[in-house]
Order: structure tokens, then C-alpha cells, then sequence
């Protein structure tokens, strides 16, 4: 029976980090997960001269470092995350590949990021931290716009808007989706957009049209009956990315799930518009 036994979140100390683990608590609590914060101290080698590397300077820098790191990690919301029920963790290394090699190795269920940090975490999404975590990490991903603002928002889901590709990840995408809706009882669509018209000629328009619905329902029935989901189907045509996005608006969705994993054959486009997706999401993201 799929869990939330465990749940990351990556510690920068920003106001989105706040936000962040606000919403792993109450995932948490829910869930009545351990919950454990990470905070990722740069290789020490950024802060020094490479005169100073071979000596002592190196060491000592990186033990006082972490002495800091670690007292301000214990000071991170001390009152709402108190210890020991919350696991809280200082280590040395590039962010993304730490916060990742950290995940698999426990084994995490979750990570909760903000889409945007600060310091080294200023790039999170479009740039290099986000993206390998998104890429490399084996559990899903939960990102939110709003978390400094509305650090629960989407909890508990009322509707959940479960986007699919139809690739190879797509069934695991609607597992994750439609275990959650079952969690929570909400209410799930399941989507998928469709590009454009390849042949502009008469009539090929409704014929092609008519032709992919019938393959997607088909698919979609495929789908639901793995994932034990009985999700509202919804075949839109456009951009993925900002389709997918106007959709979850025009819904109220308090969570969109999307796969991450696959980038296979004529539907296969979901993969490369998902940072778009989570940058551009009015609610927060799963990328599954």
C-alpha cells in the first residue's frame, strides 16, 4: 500500500523554505510521516584559495561552517517543528546531488521544495538545482508558487488535476494521483492535451481529431482501471504547458500531478514542458 512514511525538504533558509516545510508538516501530520530537514553547506573549496586548500584552513572553515549551519538549523522553526519528532541534517557537497543522493539513501517518499530560493537555491526551477533533482530523484517532487504566502495551500484537496502524457510514466502518475484523491476523497480529472493539427487540408481537422480521442479514451481506459481510478477524462488541444496550467485555473485545482519520466512517441511532450508547468502552476505541482 503506497505511503508517506517519509518526507524531505531542503533547507535554504529563505522565506520559501518556511513555506515549504510548513506544508511537509502538514503533509506530515497527515500522513504521520518523518519528516526530516536538509540544509547543504557548498564544498568549502568555493570560500578558499587554492594556496589554502592543501592546509588547515580547510577543515577548520568547514567545521566552523557547519557548527553555524547546524545551529541555525536547529533554530528553523523551532516552536512549529520541534525535536526530536523532526530530523534535522547538515552535509557538505553540490546541493542537488546531496539533496538526491540523501533521498535515495534513506528512502524518501516525498521531497517538498519551493520553486524559487535564495543564495544557491536563487535558480531553483529553471536553473541547474531544481532541474537535477527533478531529473535524478526516484520519489515524486512537490513544488509550490505560493508557499511563502499560503504554505498549505492544496491541503486538504477538494480537486486534483492529474495531467499524462500517455507515455511509459503516465500509469505511475495516475496511481500517485489517484491514491491521493482517495486519501483526501477529492475529486480527480484526468487530462491530456493533444498537438495541433498536422494536416491543415478540409475536413482533416475533425477526422484527425475524431481518430486521437478515440485512441486517448482508450488509453485512458487502459489507465483507470490499473490505477483503480475513476477519474473525470479531459482531452484539450494546445501548448502543453500553458493548456494544462489555464486548465488547473479554470478547475480551482488544489494540486496538479504531472509524470516527469517519460518523453516517448507522439504524445511525449509533457517531459519537456514540465518546468514551464510547475513555474507557471496557480497551485502546487507533483511531478511524479
Amino acid at each position: 500500500m503506497r505511503t508517506l512514511s517519509k518526507i524531505l525538504v531542503p533547507v535554504d533558509f529563505s522565506e520559501r523554505a518556511v513555506g515549504a516545510a510548513r506544508c511537509a508538516k502538514a503533509l506530515a501530520d497527515h500522513f504521520h510521516s518523518d519528516l526530516t530537514l536538509l540544509h547543504v553547506i557548498p564544498p568549502s573549496h568555493f570560500d578558499v584559495g587554492p594556496l589554502d586548500a592543501g592546509g588547515a584552513i580547510l577543515p577548520n572553515l568547514y567545521a566552523a561552517r557547519a557548527e553555524q549551519a547546524a545551529g541555525e538549523l536547529d533554530a528553523f522553526l523551532a516552536d512549529e517543528l520541534p525535536a526530536p519528532a523532526i530530523r534535522r541534517t547538515v552535509v557538505e557537497g553540490d546541493p542537488s546531488a546531496r539533496i538526491v543522493e540523501f533521498a535515495h539513501g534513506n528512502p524518501v517518499d516525498l521531497i517538498v521544495m519551493p520553486t524559487h530560493g535564495y543564495g544557491r537555491f536563487r535558480r531553483f526551477i529553471l536553473g541547474s538545482n531544481t532541474a537535477k533533482v527533478l531529473h535524478d530523484a526516484d520519489c515524486p517532487v512537490w513544488t509550490g508558487v505560493h508557499m511563502p504566502e499560503a504554505p498549505q495551500a492544496g491541503l486538504p484537496p477538494r480537486r486534483i488535476l492529474c495531467a499524462v502524457d500517455l507515455g511509459p510514466q503516465s500509469g505511475m502518475t495516475l496511481e500517485w494521483a489517484a491514491w491521493l484523491q482517495r486519501e483526501f476523497g477529492a475529486a480527480l480529472t484526468l487530462m491530456h492535451v493533444t498537438a495541433s493539427v498536422p494536416d491543415p487540408s478540409p475536413g482533416a481537422e475533425t477526422h484527425w481529431r475524431s481518430q486521437v480521442r478515440e485512441a486517448i479514451l482508450e488509453e485512458f481506459e487502459r489507465l483507470q482501471q490499473s490505477a483503480r481510478s475513476t477519474a473525470e477524462p479531459l482531452i484539450e488541444s494546445g501548448e502543453a504547458a500553458s493548456t494544462i496550467c489555464a486548465t488547473a485555473r479554470r478547475l480551482t485545482a488544489d494540486i496538479l500531478v504531472i509524470g516527469r519520466g517519460s518523453a516517448a512517441g507522439v504524445f511525449g511532450r509533457l517531459r519537456t514542458n514540465a518546468y514551464a508547468i510547475i513555474r507557471e502552476a496557480p497551485c502546487p505541482v507533483v511531478s511524479v
